[in-house]
């Protein structure tokens, strides 16, 4: 199994032992994001609606880095903080990932803190 790293300013840069995203074959498997500006490292510090859509610029950002894009999306994991904003964050996701018809695979699911107590956090598996 040959790994590579893919590495870009357009997203927060990791910070502990991981990498924003590794590319095996033909798939690339991002970090999870959460909603932190790449030029400061600080939260987005409003609502799901901005915090979603953060997140969203910073996993498009690390997948172009890797040569691919949002439209290769083949399945998506979503951690929220609170179910309850669930239809804010599925409008503004829909935006980058529902729009051709063809959306990935998603799991969504509520956990009980996130890191730096965000609202959402978000990985994705794209094809290359």
């Amino acid at each position: 199994m040959s790994k590579t790293v893919i590495a870009t300013d357009g997203a927060p840069a990791a910070i502990g032992p991981y990498s924003q995203a590794v590319r095996v074959g033909n798939l690339i498997f991002t970090a999870g994001q959460i909603p932190l500006d790449p030029a400061t490292q600080q939260i987005v510090a409003s609502g799901i609606t901005d915090q979603t859509r953060r997140v969203l610029e910073n996993l498009k950002a690390v997948l172009e880095a890797g040569g691919s894009g949002m439209d290769r999306v083949v399945k998506a994991t979503v951690f929220l903080k609170d179910f309850n904003d669930f239809a804010e964050m599925n409008a503004v996701y829909a935006e980058y990932l529902g729009q051709d018809g063809a959306a990935p695979a998603r799991s969504t699911v509520e956990v009980s803190r996130l890191p730096k107590n965000v609202l959402i956090e978000i990985e994705l598996v794209a094809e290359a």
